[in-house]
């Protein structure tokens, strides 16, 4: 897709567009004996949650961590939007990924029965979307591996950039990007260091859309989970609602596959 260049502003960090951030050091909560989770402080109103603090072996820091919670079209429109007519927006203004590239893994054992086979290749296809938009060459997320074992379900840093299933119990959503980094302080110094995806298996999920229109089609949801990944921000702009970064979606949604202008101006921006 050709490069389109927006007019105007670069939307401001979430962080900084003033949406509540909920401080809690423990922002989600595991049931043990199952695969359930809750988002704790997540809304429609407040869909951005932080995780607390925790230390990063690889810099020797201490990194900030953040939920994203995706929720789906029918639920409240937060209480701040974004403003402006800049379709595109970032976790923290300048945070990105730097140095090698690190590996990713997908759950083996769970996968909304889609199988591995399926959702390994098309997480590939989806990050390179991103990659290719960011710049010619550029390699950001590194090489994805099926994992060995079952991926715990945590909001803790580990060192470790995984995906899986589970369900989440918090209403209406449909899946969660956890992310860590410095994401204040000079924008020169801003940071990603790990990530990690959860997709609610409450939900039907589907390898196209197009054919089971009642189910939530896998690579229309991945491709805008993986742009958190990667550093970009939801949008809730009705003017950005044909973004792949709409903060919204729904059954049968295929539109946002693909990345729109906004999207790519971002992405090339940031990298």
């Amino acid at each position: 897709m050709k490069k389109t260049y927006l007019a105007g502003l670069v939307v401001i960090a979430i962080i900084a567009l003033g949406i509540v951030v909920v401080p809690k050091t423990m922002a989600e909560k595991q049931t043990k004996g199952n695969r359930s989770v809750k988002i704790e402080g997540a809304t429609p109103e407040n869909p951005v949650v932080s995780l607390g603090k925790a230390f990063d072996k690889k810099s020797g820091k201490m990194v900030d961590g953040y939920a994203i919670v995706h929720y789906a079209k029918n639920a409240s429109k937060p209480a701040k939007p974004s403003s402006g007519t800049t379709c595109y927006g970032y976790i923290a203004k300048g945070a990105k990924w730097k140095g090698t590239p690190e590996p990713w893994f997908i759950d083996s054992y769970y996968n909304g029965d889609l199988g591995v086979d399926f959702v390994l290749p098309n997480m590939v296809s989806d990050i390179t979307k991103w990659e290719s938009a960011a710049g010619a060459g550029i390699d950001i997320l590194g090489e994805g591996t099926s994992s060995a074992a079952p991926i715990t379900i945590s909001n803790l840093l580990n060192d470790k950039n995984e995906v899986t299933f589970a369900t989440i119990n918090n209403a209406g959503v449909i899946a969660a990007t956890y992310i860590w980094g410095y994401f204040s302080g000079p924008i020169f110094q801003r940071e990603l260091v790990e990530w990690d995806q959860v997709y609610n298996d409450k939900y039907q999920w589907t390898v196209d859309a197009k054919t089971e229109p009642t189910k939530m089609d896998f690579e229309n949801i991945a491709t805008h989970e993986l742009g958190h990944s990667v550093g970009m921000g939801d949008l809730y702009n009705s003017s950005c609602s044909e973004q792949t970064m709409y903060g919204y979606a729904n059954y049968g949604q295929t539109d946002k596959r693909d990345l729109n202008t906004g999207d790519i101006t971002g992405i090339d921006l940031l990298y």
